[in-house]
């Protein structure tokens, strides 16, 4: 099986720049727009990274004073809005002449084929067409044109008119018509002309929504001891452990290593909760009774908000929780009558305000804010992203026999999530949605991701012939805000890379606009000397596991509730955007990561590579160069630090010319996947546990066997080689650490005899002597290091 061969069009998967035409424009001429009555200069959009987008609104308020149906002797009210070949509709009311409906229609400006709107009221029959009672017309040139910030326009009365619109008739319907951008506060909640084709729970989810993270603390539960614990078999005592659980998190204690009523612990045990607190503390004791059964002796059920909220890592109180006995009174009657003790739980529970409850790897980190907000500082900056559109997007499903594409895009940053409205079957959608964040460190990532809607109630087939209705991944982008200058905006299309079972597929571009405005250089400049964490986690630290564990169950809760919300923001997405799966195994990241470390060595072997030839003389006039350069250095050793920190100066000044124009994007040389072995993404993509056959999982294991061997020598040499210079003084060469003390002894007083400069000179010029003079064979330190003995020799 042959590696998938990388694709010819490397550039397809570069950043592009791209000359998007932001900021407003207004249709009428004018330095602002407006059919007269706006002509002045106004303050400037807060859309200003978004091209602006132009609808025709229609707002349908009320009617009253309705005919009713000569045959019925009632009426049963809607409101048909048509521009050209678009309709939209109200709901009906029965038997009603006074209706309210308060509805918004948008009419996209470039699909609207019509010169005039036309606005018809009719009356819903059940079996017969619907009836006509009267229709309002207004003139497409005459509509006027609304500006943000402007209070909203004034809806007015208008009578009905026949259909010839030569007379007027019974009724008068509420309306307001005009003409404005995706800035307009109707636009989030109105009717859209190109979602004509979503019915049903659909509607709810190709609106444009923010959400908020729920606000996650770390519970600390210290279990210190239980006393008058009793197991069922009174002839022994009791054995135990204790279990908490708060929602799905369940940990245990350590089984206390003696029997005996009062066992003792001090165990910490560390759970993920959200405000606000739905579960509780489930605490119970259990007796060993046998290694293959535990019996519950006693249970606790403890609010979460009756624990103490800390701000630091002073301790809190401690208190004792009166355990319910199990196995006593249910089955033997009045017995529970006769125990003079009841089993009670001694703890020091709290919930820690101090921390960041991690849900995103720290190495792309969106907010590193403790817990508590009194612990906050201010924001040091504004992150502002303008969601252009996408362009190239490929079909993910199919609809009545062709390929579809419904695109999303989410956006995360510290708390918050954006999400844009679904563009309905458009492999080119314009979103043109501006979202705005606060920012309290620079040294963080926004990460946003494109998906295809496959929830809006229509009969969606996925083109890969999968039955889950999972809302499939686009492509993801992640931006680090460090990487931006202040104030200046990067209007970039971004490759939307995905790796399938198949190989590396691009899946369309995403453009953006992206500002990142500085409120503060002075702050700016002093975080980069602090801690990237709260200082508990530095001063308390968790253990490495804790961590991966804890990260895990804050992504969960996230995701259950984010996916409560109406529209909900489904766990697939949330799982996608936090790297649920980054921890798994995978040989192409494994291999990726290596190559990142040989490249980072790789300046440091060019270096010693020309160090070796100044040595050899391969290049006499910089062997020269190097000599003259040496001697001064030795005459003046003063110049060596400050020479080197210039060194550096220049080597920066130079760099600055090569200095990335563009943000970084996802590389895909970087992370191997331009030739990588099938098998090896067969195996990435697989489940975990595995669901491949036994034959299949034999071969990886192997192969995972032989690449974890070489890593397992390479790790035994380091050690061997660090043991080496442990063995210099330790004695357990006798003649070795005698021959070192000795050398060690001589070479103490000659160079106390002799000048440090004389020393350094001589131990210089005879590493710098010509090829002539030098020998093929080992150095005498080398061949004596190399026979030091290290600790391999007692490895079984």
């Amino acid at each position: 099986m042959n590696p998938i061969a990388a694709p010819d069009r490397k550039d397809d998967f570069k950043l592009k720049d791209t000359k998007p035409q932001l900021g407003e424009r207004w249709p009428h001429g004018g330095p602002r727009g407006g059919g007269g009555w706006i002509s002045s200069e106004r303050a400037t959009s807060t859309y200003d990274l978004v091209e602006q987008m132009f609808y025709l609104y229609v707002r349908v308020v009320k009617a009253k004073d309705l005919p009713t149906n000569p045959m019925t002797g009632s009426c049963d009210p809607y409101i048909e809005v048509k521009v050209g070949n678009y309709k939209g509709k109200t709901q009906h009311f029965e038997k009603k002449t006074n209706p309210e409906w308060n509805q918004v229609f948008a009419f996209s400006k470039e699909k609207i084929q019509s010169s005039v709107v036309e606005v018809f009221l009719r009356d819903r029959d059940m079996v017969l067409r619907d009836d006509y009672v009267g229709k309002v017309v207004f003139d497409m040139h005459e509509v006027p044109t609304r500006v943000p910030p402007d209070s909203p326009l004034a809806p007015q009365w208008y009578r009905l008119e026949d259909r010839s619109g030569d007379r007027k008739v019974r009724g008068e319907v509420m309306l307001a018509v005009w003409m404005g951008t995706q800035a307009d506060e109707a636009f989030p909640e109105s009717w859209h002309s190109d979602a004509t084709s979503v019915h049903g729970e659909g509607v709810f989810n190709i609106r444009s929504k923010v959400y908020v993270s729920p606000k996650l603390w770390y519970l600390r539960v210290n279990v210190i001891e239980a006393q008058d614990v009793e197991s069922l078999d009174r002839s022994q005592l009791p054995q135990v452990f204790v279990k908490a659980q708060v929602g799905n998190q369940i940990l245990k204690t350590k089984l206390c290593p003696t029997r005996t009523t009062n066992p003792m612990w001090n165990e910490d045990l560390i759970f993920v909760a959200a405000e606000p607190f739905e579960e509780q503390l489930l605490l119970t004791v259990e007796n060993k009774a046998s290694p293959a059964k535990d019996e519950v002796v006693g249970r606790a059920i403890l609010p979460l908000h009756i624990f103490e909220r800390r701000l630091d890592h002073r301790p809190v109180h401690s208190k004792w929780f009166n355990l319910e006995k199990f196995g006593f009174g249910a089955l033997e009657g009045d017995k529970r009558h006769e125990l003079k003790f009841s089993t009670r739980i001694h703890l020091r529970v709290c919930l820690e305000g101090a921390y960041h409850v991690l849900d995103e790897s720290t190495m792309y980190i969106s907010d590193q804010r403790p817990t508590a907000r009194q612990l906050w500082k201010q924001p040091i900056g504004i992150l502002e992203v303008g969601i252009l559109s996408a362009q190239g997007l490929l079909p993910m499903k199919t609809k009545d026999g062709r390929g579809a594409t419904d695109a999303y895009c989410v956006a995360k940053y510290g708390l918050k999530w954006v999400r844009t409205r679904t563009i309905i079957e458009n492999f080119n959608p314009k979103w043109n949605e501006q979202y705005t964040w606060e920012v309290y460190d620079p040294c963080t990532v926004i990460t946003l991701g494109v998906f295809d809607n496959c929830h809006l109630g229509g009969a969606e087939k996925p083109v890969t012939g999968g039955g889950a209705r999972n809302d499939t991944r686009i492509g993801k982008v992640r931006i680090r805000l460090s990487n931006l200058e202040t104030d200046r905006i990067y209007t970039h299309s971004y490759p939307l890379l995905v790796l399938q079972p198949s190989g590396l597929k691009k899946m369309g571009e995403l453009q953006l606009a992206v500002r990142f405005t500085c409120l503060s250089l002075a702050n700016m400049i002093y975080l980069y000397g602090q801690p990237l964490l709260p200082k508990m986690h530095y001063l308390h630290p968790f253990t490495v596991n804790q961590l991966d564990s804890l990260r895990y169950q804050a992504m969960n809760i996230v995701a259950v509730r984010l996916g409560r919300a109406e529209p909900s923001l489904r766990k697939e997405t949330v799982e996608y955007m936090l790297d649920v799966d980054s921890h798994m195994w995978s040989m192409r990241r494994s291999k990726a990561n290596f190559f990142r470390i040989v490249s980072l060595f790789s300046g440091v072997i060019s270096m010693s590579k020309w160090l070796g030839e100044v040595c050899k003389w391969k290049n006499p006039v910089t062997t020269v160069l190097v000599h003259v350069l040496f001697f001064i250095l030795i005459c003046y050793p003063e110049l060596i630090l400050p020479t080197v920190f210039l060194y550096m100066f220049f080597i920066g000044l130079w760099n600055y010319r090569f200095r990335p124009r563009h943000p970084p994007h996802m590389d895909t040389k970087l992370s191997w996947a331009e030739a990588v072995h099938p098998d090896e993404l067969d195996e990435e993509f697989d489940t975990f546990p595995t669901s491949k056959q036994q034959d299949v999982a034999k071969m990886r294991y192997d192969r995972l066997r032989s690449v974890a061997g070489r890593i397992q020598t390479v790790v035994g040499d380091m050690a061997t080689q660090g043991e080496r210079f442990q063995a210099l003084l330790s004695w357990r060469d006798p003649r070795a650490t005698s021959l070192y003390i000795i050398f060690c002894l001589i070479a103490a007083v000659v160079l106390y005899i002799t000048p440090f400069k004389i020393i350094t000179l001589v131990a210089g010029l005879f590493w710098l002597r010509h090829p002539r003079f030098r020998s093929k064979q080992p150095s005498i330190p080398s061949n004596f290091f190399r026979r030091l003995p290290s600790r391999a020799d007692s490895m079984l």
